[in-house]
């Protein structure tokens, strides 16, 4: 187990303009926080604390909860290098500004554990395993694979097996008052209606645990089409399973599943617009943002159903509070055997729905108040459920311009990049087609519920009432966080990024004219020619 030290973070941040200022304390006026006074005193142990969602969870409970006592983060070396420098990286970023102005030692409330989510038993060793059973009393697991195209052996091992280990841990954890379970709305993405409820897996978790730790690689990655079936990749698929697990080993333990659609970058705290990572829609955006991406096989009328990181983040927190009140001894007043645990389905397309129109659209406008100086093109998108269109655009936006500009890449000695970035994003946008095409209906009744059953307080400092989201505030923060956070341009630069997108705008309908008349030249010399033969 490591300690961290105190990160030494002297350096000036960019992007202030869009950190989020703090409102007039009204908390005194709005009474006691019931979530604060839950958590005053408690360990907590969470994993995929270097993921996205892990590191603003970190943030927020260490913020809004700052009696916590200990939290525990589970974390494996990478890449060289060691778990502590790892996390000291970690929090010497931007997104930990605010909880080091309220919260100067808060770094001495956490604990490293060194582990894997992977291994059997966690990865960890028995001198922590006594520790965390001894003293947990939360557990958040949201440590995941995300990759859509990760080999099955290893998604059933972090997703499936993971899951089954964690849960193992927190039957053992007599102080235990919750364990929040983060899955994904899309766990059961062939059905078009998803309630709040279990839903049958293609194959018994257990089953399919037993499968890849028995089957030789190639075999399974020979017979994944079909176990797959109507399930568009890996990850959607073991999360699917990782449920089935929940439903079968959660039994007399204060357990709950908290779903959420698809999470971007945070709407007000402690960052507004912060992201890291350049999944899903994000994606679409930065490629669009750099005049790389120039078209997507969607439904323009399709509901894009994403929600807000810190919203998502606040209602986990909240689904702990409501899980640990409705069942405060993990033993002696535990869930009877024949409930499933609750579910959660954290989603906007209910109170908020947002068409993937509107959110190009929102990207657009506000987008192009701060282009990027990083932009190798001007903002050209086109959205089209066709897939013939689509190709046909990119054929002739994509495929045309990257073998031109690669050409003369490897004529002038330099090394051809663009055919290579073609097929990242060709494969990338398969991937999202199929979210950006479909619909869906989701019922989040207990999402509703779980709001309405917060205090003031508790409302104030958790918000996460999508229905009180305003998307074109959010899109004003998003596109200048993806600038910033992401593009790694600062917001001084925006005048340098105006002038070089009208530069950019500028070659874009001279080299578009330029082709047209070559291009109709082309055909009146083929039209003269032939009717010159026909005479």
């Amino acid at each position: 187990m490591a300690v961290l030290a105190a990160p030494d973070h002297t350096e000036v941040k960019q992007g202030g303009d869009i950190t989020y200022l703090d409102m007039v304390d009204e908390r005194k006026s709005l009474g006691e926080s019931q979530i604060q006074k839950l958590f005053a005193g408690s360990t907590v142990f969470l994993t995929g604390g270097t993921g996205f969602l892990g590191k603003l969870l970190v943030e927020k409970l260490l913020r809004s909860c700052p009696g916590i006592k200990k939290l525990y983060l589970l974390a494996r070396p990478k890449k060289n290098k060691d778990i502590t420098k790892r996390l000291q990286e970690q929090f010497d970023d931007v997104l930990y500004d605010r909880l080091r102005k309220e919260c100067p030692n808060f770094i001495q409330k956490i604990s490293i554990i060194e582990g894997d989510v992977s291994q059997l038993n966690l990865g960890i060793s028995h001198e922590d395993r006594v520790k965390l059973l001894k003293e947990v009393e939360f557990i958040f697991h949201g440590a995941a694979t995300v990759r859509f195209d990760e080999a099955l052996k290893t998604a059933v091992e972090i997703n499936v097996r993971g899951t089954r280990e964690i849960l193992a841990l927190a039957r053992g954890c007599p102080k235990l008052k919750a364990m929040v379970h983060i899955s994904t709305a899309y766990s059961n993405c062939p059905l078009r209606e998803i309630d709040e409820k279990f839903y049958e897996s293609p194959l018994n978790g257990e089953k399919l645990i037993d499968l890849v730790e028995n089957l030789d690689e190639k075999i399974i990655n020979n017979i994944t089409p079909g176990l797959l079936g109507d399930f568009p990749n890996t990850y959607a698929y073991t999360k699917s399973a990782a449920e089935d697990i929940v439903q079968h080993y959660s039994t007399g333990l204060p357990v709950a599943l908290f779903r959420p659609s698809i999470v971007i970058g945070t709407s007000k705290e402690p960052v507004a617009g912060w992201i890291d990572n350049v999944y899903g829609p994000t994606g679409v955006v930065v490629g669009a943002a750099v005049g790389l991406l120039h078209a997507l096989n969607c439904n323009p009328l399709a509901i894009a159903d994403l929600v807000p990181g810190d919203m998502v983040v606040n209602a986990c927190i909240a689904t702990a509070w409501r899980t640990a009140r409705d069942y405060p001894g993990n033993h002696e007043d535990a869930p009877p055997v024949d409930q499933p645990p609750p579910i959660y389905n954290f989603v906007s397309s209910e109170q908020q729905p947002l068409t993937w129109r509107n959110f190009m659209k929102y990207n657009e406008i506000y987008g192009l108040h701060v282009p990027t100086t990083q932009a190798v093109w001007c903002y050209i998108l086109y959205l089209t459920p066709s897939k013939f269109l689509y190709n046909f655009i990119c054929f002739f936006l994509h495929w045309i311009p990257a073998y031109i500009i690669d050409a003369i890449a490897v004529l002038i000695g330099r090394k051809p990049v663009l055919r290579k970035a073609y097929k990242k994003i060709e494969k990338f946008s398969s991937v999202i087609g199929y979210f950006a095409l479909r619909d869906w209906k989701f019922h989040n009744r207990n999402v509703q519920l779980l709001l309405k059953e917060l205090c003031l307080a508790d409302k104030y400092l958790f918000d996460f009432d999508i229905a009180q989201l305003d998307w074109k505030e959010y899109f004003s923060s998003y596109v200048r966080g993806v600038r910033v956070y992401l593009l790694k341009d600062p917001i001084d630069t925006i005048p340098q990024g105006i002038r070089k997108y009208y530069k950019l705008k500028f070659l874009h309908y001279l080299s578009s004219t330029i082709i047209f008349l070559v291009t109709l030249r082309l055909l009146w010399f083929v039209l003269k020619y032939s009717v010159g033969i026909l005479l």
